[in-house]
């Protein structure tokens, strides 16, 4: 990669192109904390993008001895592949369309709508579940850390930090396993650092492929490690 990287993208150089840098998810948390080592005991929180950021986000916050919390966010599926997206909507009702996609998709102004309520349910549900009725943290006075498996568009993760920065967060960074280069072009112009251990760039990029075991992390397995992480006696 001949790409200059910006002063505020933190990387091991060491991993970057490589593949199957990662064991499993604990494993990528483990190195990413130790990138993250000067957060360690301060202000700082934790937010774990589910369901697959959630293992990650678990390890960083033990080993740096602050709190871990979730920022619900969920791409709006097209109506014919529930694997692709056109939007994402966000914990706190902030939706975001991609607007060089949607023209190109035939879809209608009434599909859409729809796409965006049915959303917007699936992310309070899946707040709830995670949460409870406990209200949202306050994140003026503290740094947020946002942290996923990985970065693939980008463009669920910035609807994330639309939302933190509408919850008053002072600052946040964004703390990622692995990213394709492109995408975090796009972070370093909404947050104040990125941490990216594993950046790779090309035509071809997928997140399961910076890990040697890589399997979906259902819901209930992450409510499952969110509550064990966040539990009192854990900090």
């Amino acid at each position: 990669m001949d790409h200059k990287t910006p002063p505020n993208i933190v990387e091991r150089p060491d991993l970057r192109e490589h593949a199957r840098v990662f064991q499993d998810r604990v494993h990528a948390g483990e190195v990413v904390a130790e990138m993250l080592a000067p957060y360690c005991q301060t202000d700082a929180m934790v937010l774990a993008i589910p369901a697959g950021g959630v293992p990650v986000a678990a390890v960083i916050a033990q080993r740096l001895k602050i709190p871990l919390e979730v920022a619900v966010v969920s791409k709006i599926n097209l109506p014919w592949n529930t694997e692709a997206g056109y939007g994402a909507v966000a914990f706190d009702g902030t939706v975001r369309l991609n607007e060089d996609l949607v023209p190109r998709l035939g879809l209608t102004g009434e599909q859409i709508q729809e796409g965006i309520g049915q959303t917007a349910q699936k992310v309070l549900r899946r707040v709830k579940k995670f949460r409870g009725d406990r209200p949202f943290p306050n994140l003026s006075k503290r740094s947020a850390i946002l942290v996923d498996d990985g970065l693939a568009s980008g463009f669920t993760m910035l609807v994330a930090i639309k939302a933190l920065r509408n919850a008053g967060a002072r600052t946040i960074c964004v703390a990622i396993p692995t990213g394709h280069w492109s995408a975090l072009q796009r972070m370093v112009q909404e947050v104040e650092t990125v941490y990216c251990a594993n950046i790779r760039s090309g035509l071809s990029f997928a997140v399961a492929d910076a890990y040697a075991v890589w399997t979906d992390v259902a819901e209930e397995e992450a409510v499952a490690i969110y509550k064990r992480a966040s539990a009192p006696s854990s900090q």
